[in-house]
């Protein structure tokens, strides 16, 4: 699955490929979460390696429910969710890394991040908290330490849930009229969704400068939640492949 150029999402597709039917895709998305279940199982089981998984998007993108979709099913024991919100007094005492090196996965562990560290490169350029200069040290700091994690055994893996407006417009206005759904309406939804055009550019700024070869960002087309969901699971599920996960020796000897 080629991932498109991400600098300008003007011209990425928020929807499924042409010839991407939803019929055959669910099929294999059943397919592909039995395959996940085991290859968890053994990186849990391996205790050597972690995985990160990064989940980036405006709002009503889907996150929550990707991860619902994605990971359902999966041990338990072996993921964690972790989002980030506003920073709290103590936390913006600090770096801005610090609150968030501490919810990194422990080995075997799948680790997701529902918003993430690049909310402080994103929100805060947004609301000009940060300035240009602040950003692009930041963006230096980011890769650092993403490959501080890999070095230390953690896969990243990051994904912008890329949706439309019309799209996002019709999710949030769901937020007010599905009782459902009324929980997740927060004073000041509108006024984040006016403010797309300035979101698309500090996010393509960010894959211009925090995607290196060996980490680098996955557009995921979020229109339609049915493909959102295969595309990332497909990304999991071949990610874990190449990581040759083995089932490690017994520790004590057999009886003779």
């Amino acid at each position: 699955m080629k991932t498109p150029n991400a600098y300008d999402l003007l011209k990425v597709s928020t929807r499924s490929p042409k010839d991407c039917h939803k019929e055959a895709t669910v099929r294999e998305m059943e397919q592909i979460r039995q395959e996940l279940i085991e290859l968890q199982e053994r990186l849990y089981a391996e205790n050597r390696r972690s995985v990160l998984v990064v989940l980036q998007g405006m709002d009503a993108s889907g996150k929550d429910g990707l991860v619902r979709k994605v990971f359902s099913g999966l041990n338990p024991q072996g993921i964690t969710v972790h989002s980030f919100k506003e920073p709290t007094k103590e936390e913006l005492a600090h770096d801005f890394l610090w609150r968030v090196h501490a919810q990194t996965p422990g080995r075997g562990m799948i680790q997701i991040f529902n918003r993430s560290h690049y909310e402080d490169v994103l929100v805060t350029r947004v609301t000009d908290i940060i300035d240009d200069k602040e950003a692009k040290r930041r963006f230096a700091h980011i890769n650092a330490f993403e490959k501080l994690l890999q070095d230390a055994g953690t896969t990243v893996l990051k994904f912008y849930l890329h949706v439309s407006e019309e799209t996002q417009r019709k999710r949030l206005a769901e937020r007010v009229s599905d009782p459902e759904k009324q929980w997740k309406y927060e004073a000041g939804d509108e006024d984040k969704a006016k403010q797309w055009p300035q979101y698309r550019d500090v996010y393509e700024d960010v894959f211009k400068h925090c995607s290196p070869d060996n980490c680098p960002w996955h557009i995921v087309p979020a229109d339609q939640n049915w493909y959102k969901a295969y595309f990332v699971a497909h990304e999991l599920r071949n990610t874990l492949r190449k990581l040759d996960l083995r089932y490690p020796p017994s520790k004590h000897e057999r009886p003779a």
